[in-house]
């Protein structure tokens, strides 16, 4: 992965990052401060890794004959601010500044429509398949820098797509090591 430079353009998007401009976003809610990061996990098909299937689907370009899955989500409009693939290379999708479409009806700390105020990284992966080391180097850095940018989003204001969506959503799963993501976050952080 490359390194990731500490600051974004005038248009919201971070440097030295793949771009795919999605067109499921609009603007927040004026006033709206961004002071979440929201952590999820995808894969397309279900358990499949590798392919432009995620980024098709998040710019409304999945060809829905391709698997059977793909009807299911036909229609569907979502985004995500970024991506992690299972080699670390990191996608942006939805300016920072922003409202990416990625958790959908949710709630933390009493504050409905968490998309109004916060970031959502999607990394290529299940609730049961372990994540790579690239994901979580990449994940770390990105998530240094977002914390730069938005000092609002302490520790405690990261979190995963299950704790805003209790009940509908489930990920990033078990598979995710909380820990290990915090200790590289702080390591970073304390450089």
């Amino acid at each position: 992965m490359t390194g990731i430079t500490a600051n974004n353009d005038e248009a919201g998007w971070l440097p030295d990052l793949h771009r795919v401009p999605s067109p499921n976003f609009n603007c927040r809610p004026q006033g709206a401060q961004v002071s979440l990061l929201v952590i999820h996990n995808i894969s397309l098909p279900p358990g499949q890794f590798g392919g432009e299937h995620i980024c098709n689907f998040f710019t409304n370009q999945l060809d829905c004959q391709v698997h059977p899955f793909f009807a299911e989500i036909a229609g569907l409009q979502v985004s995500a601010h970024f991506l992690i693939d299972r080699a670390g290379e990191i996608t942006q999708f939805v300016p920072v500044h922003e409202r990416a479409w990625h958790a959908g009806e949710s709630c933390f700390q009493e504050q409905d429509n968490c998309n109004d105020f916060s970031l959502g990284v999607e990394l290529e992966g299940a609730d049961d398949v372990p994540y790579t080391d690239s994901q979580y180097e990449s994940l770390a850095r990105l998530t240094a820098q977002l914390t730069r940018m938005y000092p609002a989003i302490t520790p405690e204001r990261i979190v995963g797509h299950s704790d805003i969506a209790p009940g509908r959503k489930t990920d990033p799963g078990p598979a995710f090591d909380w820990r290990r993501y915090r200790t590289e976050v702080a390591s970073l952080a304390s450089r």
